[in-house]
């Protein structure tokens, strides 16, 4: 694929507003299994290029698919991916690419990445080993196509894991994204000038995670954040009663963005909110005011925001109704939300 060697800005111009393919390529389950069986683990169906198309023909414009290896990746030192997990990956990468979309591929629900100066350079060998590979098959894909190094890197099971981590923690995560980057620039291809988006410590907006993040020194890294912000009303089902959008609501989504132009925009260091959303509690009309505002806030500073759509759509999912797409019928569960979350970029 032709390759175009385009800035910052306008790559974050293209991104818009963006979908994730959630509990699907990141699902897990026990045991080996083939591709299938892992994709719809999680209760999702086969991901189709229809599902994609409409995506595109709704009007977002990134898709990121959430990968979990860790079941398929082979024994060390060649921690070999699986070939068939390898090529089901690359197919649904194609069917972002072919309908016009951004595509992000990351590494997901990897367990065994856990933050420590003790466990430094086991992880980092299979860190190496399995980006290399990754880097080495999509190659040759053009700009649309952008690598994530982490999702969330945190202190998984400990007291610290959602709460920034300690300092130690936050340093071996800004070594291991500078040492994953290092190792795409390296691998052929077009991955020399391929953008990369680095998480903070759990890909956190918080203020000491964001000011112990440390941004690869390299002219195509952007900063990857996830915020279900405020957290009562968008992702805290234990907190029934704040399922109203009120000003207070918008407030703390200033305070979001406001914060990350403070620690990175500021800076010169672009952002990407690879996840967002507001968590279903039969609130339709608020959730869709949440969704205007959140979106608008990104679009007025210029940070993508990418909806995470885990296929759950009704209250007794607990923390996980989050799903906007009906995968079956093609269709959309909440036209006003998927309509409130676009306007803001394609009225720029």
């Amino acid at each position: 694929m032709s390759f175009n060697n385009i800035t910052a800005p306008d790559l974050i111009a293209m991104m818009g507003a963006g979908w994730n393919l959630g509990n699907t390529m990141d699902a897990t389950r026990d045991g080996r299994g083939t591709p299938s069986q892992f994709e719809t683990a999680w209760g999702n169906p086969i991901t189709t290029n229809d599902m994609i198309k409409l995506l595109a023909d709704t009007g977002f414009s990134t898709l990121r698919i959430p990968v979990t290896w860790d079941k398929h990746i082979g024994a060390g030192p060649e921690y070999q991916i699986e070939a068939e997990w390898m090529n089901r990956v690359q197919e649904i990468v194609d069917y972002g690419i072919d309908n016009g979309l951004i595509v992000i591929i990351n590494l997901h629900h990897e367990d065994w990445i856990f933050p420590s100066y003790e466990r430094y350079d086991e992880i980092e060998t299979k860190l190496v080993a399995v980006w290399a590979q990754i880097a080495g098959r999509f190659g040759g894909y053009s700009e649309k196509l952008i690598f994530e190094t982490m999702n969330e890197p945190r202190m998984r099971g400990t007291g610290q894991e959602w709460t920034g981590g300690t300092s130690e923690a936050r340093d071996v995560i800004n070594r291991w994204n500078d040492t994953i980057v290092k190792t795409i620039r390296v691998s052929e291809g077009h991955n020399p000038l391929r953008f990369i988006m680095v998480p903070t410590i759990a890909a956190s907006a918080e203020e000491i995670p964001l000011k112990d993040f440390v941004l690869p020194d390299d002219k195509y890294v952007i900063a990857s954040i996830h915020a279900y912000t405020p957290y009562n009303f968008a992702l805290n089902t234990n907190a029934p009663n704040d399922n109203v959008f009120t000003s207070s609501t918008a407030r703390d989504i200033d305070t979001l963005f406001k914060r990350l132009e403070h620690y990175l925009l500021s800076n010169g260091i672009y952002v990407v909110i690879g996840e967002c959303g507001s968590v279903e509690k039969n609130n339709l009309e608020s959730r869709a005011d949440w969704a205007a505002y959140y979106s608008g806030k990104g679009a007025e500073y210029g940070i993508p925001c990418i909806w995470w759509d885990n296929g759950a759509q009704i209250t007794p999912k607990g923390n996980e109704g989050f799903g906007i797409m009906d995968r079956r019928r093609l269709t959309w569960w909440y036209p006003s939300i998927v309509e409130a979350f676009l306007i803001p970029y394609q009225d720029r």
